[in-house]
C-alpha cells in the first residue's frame, strides 16, 4: 500500500512543486511534475492518486483566474451569534459562488472583531455582487455585511508543505509585481472549452494525457482543445494546474498539514497600497496577498494577507518580520490587527452565467 501522508520524503518532494508550481496550462501536467520533483512519472500519478482517495489531497485541477472572469470580493458578514454556524452550513452548501467559507475570530476585541463569518465571492459578468450578498442576507438572517473586492493581487499560491521551513522575514530579492484585476469576455467556445478544464479530477483521470477526455467531453479535437486552453493561458485566464491538500482539517492518522490560519490586516496611507503591497507580498510565508478597501469597520485597512502553519506564535513571529520591513521602507502603519481562521470550509466559487442564472431562478428572495 503506498504511502498518502503528505509528509512521506517522497509525496513531499511531489507536493513541493504540485501544489502551486505549475503555472498556466501544460499539455502533460503530471510528466512537468515528475519533471521539477525528480520523481519517475508512474511513481508521481500513483501517488498523487493514493493522495486523493485518502483524502490527503482535497482536489486536484485546473485552476483559473477567476478575478478576471467574474466579479468578486472577500465578504465580511455580521451574523447573531446562534445564528452563525447556520449561516455558514447555508453558504457553504448552498451558495455555489461562495468559495472558502471561514469563522474568524480577533485575540482581542478590536476593529471589526463582531465580523465572525467571512466568505470568498465570485458572481458572473453581468450580475450584481451587492444583489447577492442582499440575498444572502436574506436567506441566513445576517445583520449587515461588508464587500471588499481585489484591487490588486500582489501573491496567489498555495504551497503548504514548501512553506513549512520558511524562516521569518524571508522575502524575495525584489517587491511582488501587482497583477490589477480587469474582468475578460469569452464566447460561447471558450466557455464550453473552460468549464471543462476546470472541473477536478477523479482518482481514474490521473494518468498521461489526461486533457483527452476533457476534448472528448467538449465534443472537439484535442488539437483544438489545446489552441483554446493556451490561449486562455496566454490572455492570463489560466491559473496553475495544482494539488491542494486538505489543510483543515486532519488527515485519517491524525496528521495536520497546518493548524492555524491567519488573516493579516495593514492599514497604510492611500496612495502607497501599491508599493506596500508589493514589499508584504514577496515575503514567502504568504499564500495571498491583496490590496482590499476593508472601510471605516475595520479602521481603512487596505492591505491584506494570509499565512497558514502548525504554530500560532510562530505566525506572529512572521507578521512581525514583515511589520519590521515595512518599518525599515518608511511605510507608516496607521493600524494592523490579525483575524484568526476557526471553523472553515473551502470550495471552487462556480462562475458560470448560466448556473449562476439557474440558481437564481431557484433561489428566490425571501
Amino acid at each position: 500500500m503506498l504511502p498518502v501522508e503528505h509528509d512521506d520524503p517522497i509525496n513531499a518532494k511531489i507536493l513541493a512543486v504540485s501544489e502551486d508550481k505549475i503555472a498556466g496550462f501544460v499539455r502533460e501536467p503530471f510528466e512537468e511534475i515528475a519533471r521539477r520533483a525528480g520523481v519517475d512519472v508512474d511513481v508521481v500519478m500513483a501517488r498523487i492518486a493514493a493522495m486523493l482517495r485518502a483524502g490527503t489531497i482535497r482536489r486536484v485541477r485546473q485552476t483559473l483566474l477567476a478575478t478576471n472572469l467574474a466579479d468578486g470580493a472577500l465578504v465580511a458578514w455580521k451574523v447573531p451569534e446562534e445564528k452563525v454556524d447556520c449561516a455558514f452550513d447555508w453558504m457553504f452548501q448552498r451558495d455555489p459562488f461562495s468559495g472558502h467559507v471561514v469563522i474568524r475570530s480577533t485575540d482581542t476585541i478590536s476593529a471589526g472583531s463582531e465580523y465572525k463569518l467571512w466568505t470568498t465571492l465570485k458572481v458572473p459578468r453581468g450580475f450584481s455582487l451587492q444583489k447577492h450578498c442582499e440575498l444572502l442576507t436574506q436567506k441566513v438572517g445576517a445583520e449587515k455585511f461588508r464587500i471588499m473586492p481585489a484591487k490588486g493581487i500582489f501573491t496567489l499560491g498555495v504551497g503548504h508543505v514548501r512553506r513549512k521551513t520558511i524562516e521569518p522575514g524571508e522575502k524575495a530579492d525584489e517587491p511582488a509585481k501587482m497583477i490589477r484585476v480587469e474582468v475578460v469576455d469569452l464566447g460561447e467556445h471558450e466557455w464550453n472549452v473552460l468549464l471543462v478544464l476546470k472541473r477536478e479530477f477523479v482518482p481514474e483521470e490521473i494518468r498521461p494525457n489526461p486533457w483527452a477526455s476533457r476534448a472528448k467531453e467538449a465534443g472537439i479535437s484535442l488539437d483544438e482543445f489545446y489552441r483554446v486552453a493556451e490561449n486562455l493561458s496566454a490572455r492570463k485566464i489560466i491559473g496553475r494546474f495544482s494539488t491542494f491538500l486538505e489543510h483543515v482539517k486532519p488527515s485519517q492518522t491524525g496528521v495536520r498539514v497546518t493548524r492555524f490560519n491567519a488573516l493579516f490586516h495593514w492599514a497604510v496611507p492611500a496612495g502607497r497600497e501599491i508599493e506596500t503591497g508589493g514589499e508584504v507580498g514577496r515575503h514567502h510565508i504568504l499564500t495571498h496577498c491583496y490590496w482590499r478597501e476593508a472601510g471605516p469597520e475595520f479602521k481603512n485597512v487596505n492591505i491584506m494577507a494570509v499565512a497558514h502553519g502548525t504554530d500560532k506564535q510562530r505566525l506572529l513571529d512572521h507578521k512581525a518580520a514583515i511589520d519590521r520591513h515595512l518599518e525599515s521602507c518608511r511605510i507608516p502603519v496607521s493600524y494592523t490587527n490579525v483575524f484568526w481562521g476557526g471553523r472553515s470550509e473551502i470550495k471552487p466559487s462556480e462562475i458560470s452565467p448560466k448556473i449562476y442564472r439557474e440558481w437564481l431562478s431557484d433561489s428566490p428572495a425571501t
